[in-house]
């Protein structure tokens, strides 16, 4: 019976060990300084596939010595920068639009976050993705600082139907990274193998007294 019990311990334990991470916080990083001066615009997007679990993205701690213009957004987006920009897949196009005039350089933040990293379902068929993309015109026909002439994505990050994410970069003048990545609280797995511990501890020690008192 102890043996029994310190099994489903140990197991839970295992599975406070593998949770999935709760965010994970990108920081991309643009020297704009080959077209400062051009009034042009910036555009951030947050979509989903066909069959996407929920998830969302902010845009944190804009900084930049350029200009920012009015923004538009289409779908699930709100917010203004330098503020912070949230975003999150629950229609099909979540769209941040704003026009920009370039100085040498912009900075931000990316968190992505929800039930699609924290607890992947298994029963979604695709992923989603935030994209940023640059433009050296206000309508965001005329993609610069990419390889990307198609798309025009300077930055894409795809968050994986595991639960983990996948940056691609396609500027040259596009620094970008993992900054961070948190976990949620162990809680009730934690709680539980804490207390079946317990009952293994009691329960042995009850054994070993009956069997020296026989």
């Amino acid at each position: 019976m102890c043996k029994r019990i310190l099994i489903l311990a140990i197991l839970c334990l295992c599975f406070v060990g593998v949770a999935s991470a709760d965010s994970a916080t990108y920081l991309i990083s643009v020297n704009t300084s080959s077209i400062a001066g051009t009034s042009g615009s910036l555009d951030f997007q947050f979509n989903p596939g066909a069959m996407s679990q929920a998830a969302d993205a902010q845009v944190l701690g804009f900084t930049s010595n350029g200009s920012l213009g009015a923004p538009a957004t289409t779908g699930d987006a709100s917010g203004t920068l330098p503020g912070t920009v949230s975003l999150d897949n629950g229609t099909a196009f979540n769209d941040y639009f704003a026009g920009f005039t370039y100085g040498s350089t912009l900075t931000f933040d990316v968190n992505l976050s929800g039930p699609a990293l924290t607890s992947p379902n298994g029963t979604s068929s695709s992923g989603s993705s935030f994209a940023f993309s640059m433009f050296s015109d206000s309508s965001g026909t005329m993609p610069t600082l990419t390889s990307d002439t198609t798309d025009g994505f300077a930055v894409t990050i795809d968050v994986n139907l595991d639960g983990t994410t996948t940056l691609k970069n396609f500027s040259n003048e596009t620094s970008a990274g993992l900054l961070a990545t948190t976990t949620p609280e162990p809680g009730t797995l934690l709680l539980m193998a804490a207390g079946l511990a317990g009952i293994v501890a009691l329960r042995c020690q009850g054994v070993l007294l009956n069997s020296k008192l026989s």
